[in-house]
């Protein structure tokens, strides 16, 4: 094991290069979300560029989430560069110090952000991101341009079987519905009746469709005042139903990820942002083992530039195939524990092979 001064020198070096990192990339990010929020709002009354740039603060830690791995390949590479260039490392190798032991600083630290920004950051920035889109569903009318058909659809469980709504329209996040198509079928999946009614709300228990029209095989169209859709669904299972996995703290994504299979309805996304989360150290580890097979060697002789460049294409193919495969799980194409951790313990053991083979022959 390396002494505690030297492991404390490399692990601080290390540190002080991702913050560097992340805190330039947080400007960057932060001036061009700002512009393109004021270019939104050009032609909007009552919106002050200090409520634009609020708006845009809350937005931007939820981006530096998705950011985090790049940044800690760049703060990697960076800090090993700097170390070489200025032969301390050849110093370090030269005392009997492998590349493994050298190497536990920096990986301890990556290791221990990754644990805090699961922890503690992800629960802020969701909570932040969460906030972000309220706000800038009042001022904008809704989060982002919306294409096609933008119908609101779910699919519920009751005691008596199962239910699929459908509501040109919806209000108060899901709770009270415009025109609204119901297929309702029974346990054995058969299928019932379709209701139709020009509006339904939530209550406890059910959903109250007005002045519904009740329509069954065989007979003849029914007028009701009021039809009762029993349902297993709340009104905050309703509302998460307008909330991205992104705007859910981690500590919350196991409960509602089981409410809302309960329910019927479709928990794979929450699932795979879980897993993703859990694999965020591992992965970030990944990202300083590959920094390491591009940044350790002696460059007295020129190649920095390549390496660099080979460092980043890296860094890019494994967020590549981490989007890849996360889509491919977020379809139920592959399990989701495969999609969210396949990426990080592959990219992680090839980054041990490379460096076995570069530093033991």
């Amino acid at each position: 094991m390396i002494g505690r001064t030297l492991g404390l020198y490399l692990a601080a070096r290390f540190l002080r290069a991702i913050l560097a990192v992340l805190g330039t990339i947080f400007v960057l990010v932060f001036l061009i979300d700002f512009v393109e929020l004021l270019r939104r709002a050009g032609d909007i009354s009552n919106v002050t560029s200090l409520g634009l740039a609020f708006l845009t603060l809350l937005r931007v830690p939820a981006i530096m989430e998705q950011i985090l791995p790049f940044a800690t390949l760049g703060g990697a590479m960076f800090a090993f560069i700097s170390l070489t260039r200025r032969l301390e490392l050849v110093v370090v190798r030269a005392a009997g110090v492998s590349v493994w032991q050298f190497l536990m600083p920096p990986l301890t630290i990556v290791i221990a952000l990754g644990v805090f920004s699961v922890a503690v950051y992800n629960p802020l920035s969701a909570i932040m991101k969460q906030k972000a889109d309220d706000i800038e569903i009042s001022i904008f009318g809704r989060t982002a341009p919306t294409q096609g058909d933008t119908s609101l659809w779910l699919r519920q469980r009751s005691q008596n079987g199962q239910s699929v709504l459908r509501a040109e329209q919806s209000t108060e996040r899901g709770s009270r519905l415009s025109n609204v198509s119901a297929f309702v079928f029974d346990l054995d999946n058969r299928f019932q009746e379709r209701i139709e009614a020009p509006r339904a709300h939530l209550e406890p228990g059910a959903w109250i469709l007005e002045q519904a029209r009740v329509i069954r095989p065989g007979e003849e169209p029914k007028d009701v005042e009021t039809y009762r859709l029993p349902t297993f669904l709340s009104a905050d299972q309703i509302g998460q139903r307008f909330v991205t996995p992104e705007a859910v703290p981690f500590w919350n994504l196991p409960e509602l990820a089981s409410r809302t299979a309960a329910a019927g309805l479709d928990a794979t996304a929450y699932r795979l942002k879980y897993q993703l989360l859990l694999a965020r150290p591992l992965l970030l580890v990944a990202m300083v083992l590959i920094a390491a097979c591009f940044s350790l060697r002696f460059f007295r002789f020129g190649g920095v530039a390549q390496m660099v460049s080979g460092g980043v294409g890296a860094g890019f193919v494994l967020y590549v195939v981490t989007k890849l495969v996360s889509d491919l799980g977020g379809a139920g194409l592959i399990s989701v524990p495969v999609a969210a951790w396949a990426p990080a313990v592959i990219g992680g053991m090839l980054g041990c092979l490379v460096l076995l083979y570069q530093e033991d022959g």
